[in-house]
């Protein structure tokens, strides 16, 4: 069964209708109950969210060593190339992992503020290399 046919049925069920006949359940039925509703909006949700994914093609992909263990050799590398003053953006192409990855490494390693720091500054504007962190 491809997802759109099983999103199809899954939004049918959630309305409170049946799939087969378009006909609506009775009150007593358990596709009636709130929380059987609820997960059926959540499971339209995901289908959802997958077939955006899908059209998205490899954008919706993650990198392949996403989520995988740090290795020494990997750690001086990403420290050296932050250092050398490559972007987020570059260091998570060159390592092939998340720009969030990225920031929760160079935060581990002291190299970012983690967030449990607060920077002083206008509101909303990012840190610079001149503002004091200040625990809060």
């Amino acid at each position: 069964m491809d997802d759109n046919k099983a999103l199809s049925i899954v939004s049918a069920l959630a309305n409170g209708v049946n799939p087969q006949t378009g006909e609506m359940f009775e009150i007593d039925s358990p596709y009636q109950a709130a929380d059987v509703i609820r997960a059926l909006y959540v499971a339209v949700r995901a289908l959802e969210l997958s077939n955006r994914s899908r059209a998205r093609g490899n954008r919706g992909r993650m990198p392949a060593n996403a989520g995988k263990p740090w290795v020494e050799q990997e750690d001086r590398d990403l420290l050296q190339r932050f250092a050398d003053g490559q972007s987020l953006a570059q260091l998570a192409q060159a390592h092939d992992r998340t720009i969030a990855g990225i920031q929760a490494r160079l935060e581990r390693h002291g190299r970012l503020p983690g967030q449990g720091l607060q920077w002083r500054g206008r509101a909303g504007s990012a840190p610079s290399t001149h503002a004091d962190p200040v625990e809060t």
